[in-house]
């Protein structure tokens, strides 16, 4: 059933990813699990901390950070998502995670004082703001003096080859809807990325640069991928026969292209807060 997609960018991501619920855990989309767990790795929040994670979804991160920090650790997992959150309730009573909470918020506007975090953790979400570095700047302000924030966003070719086909199918049916909804491309590179993170207020980022294939089977995994992530938000703008066109072409671009893996090539931008005259007084 055809929809409108929202104005307001929060409503546009709370929009998708509610819509891609439904697909947003199915095996072909093992790369949120992948980087969600990689994230909490090169964070590495330390026994017993507090860790806050920001757009937390299904819960790839907030889950691995719970299982790191312990029972005597708290992490607490926002997203404006309210089903992909339902989700995350559920694999956390499955894995008897009794560290873990899992609520509504917004990045823009959380209840959280300032430094209450040993890590503040956002992945695969900065980039649904507009003004990303206030987005940055609210992440860097939870952290407490001497925690870490971790950023994790799609580099360059997301999903290429198959993001072409998609587009062009898209374009082909509905060329005002071309590229309409595609928030990372605006830091999908180390330079951009670390000049966003700098007017945010968070100086000396290590970016570290993943560069993935993510296999898939048939071209049925690639239409799976579609409805489990971003590409969800455009789907759900088409009638019932402009969806099915779109997906027939992409189940051919996958099937004549012989296409068995997509780029999910990745950045991940690690900082420390260092103590400052300023938090020691704190």
């Amino acid at each position: 059933m055809k929809a409108d997609m929202p104005d307001n960018a929060q409503d546009r991501a709370a929009f998708t990813y509610n819509a891609a619920a439904d697909f947003f855990d199915a095996s072909p989309l093992g790369f949120w699990d992948y980087f969600g767990r990689r994230t909490i790795e090169l964070a590495a929040p330390p026994n017993g901390s507090r860790v806050l994670d920001v757009c937390c979804g299904s819960g790839a991160s907030a889950l691995p950070a719970a299982e790191a920090v312990g029972p005597f650790g708290k992490v607490i997992g926002i997203d404006l998502a309210t089903q992909l959150l339902d989700l995350a309730r559920t694999k956390a009573v499955q894995r008897q995670l009794a560290n873990i909470e899992l609520e509504v918020g917004d990045m823009l506007s959380m209840r959280f004082p300032s430094a209450s975090f040993d890590a503040v953790i956002c992945v695969f979400g900065i980039f649904f703001v507009p003004d990303m570095a206030k987005a940055v700047s609210e992440l860097w302000s939870r952290v407490r003096s001497g925690g870490k924030l971790a950023v994790t966003t799609w580099g360059r070719n997301f999903c290429e080859p198959a993001n072409t086909g998609f587009w062009r199918s898209i374009k082909n049916v509905r060329p005002d809807l071309y590229k309409g909804f595609n928030p990372w491309d605006r830091i999908d590179n180390p330079e951009s990325l670390t000049k966003i993170l700098e007017q945010g207020g968070v100086p000396s980022a290590k970016i570290i640069a993943e560069n993935r294939l993510h296999s898939i089977s048939s071209a049925k995994d690639w239409w799976t991928i579609v409805l489990g992530s971003g590409y969800r938000g455009t789907i759900e703008q088409l009638t019932e026969a402009e969806r099915e066109t779109v997906k027939q072409a992409n189940l051919r671009f996958i099937a004549d292209g012989n296409i068995a893996a997509v780029e999910t090539n990745v950045l991940y931008a690690l900082a420390t807060k260092l103590p400052t005259s300023k938090n020691a007084k704190m």
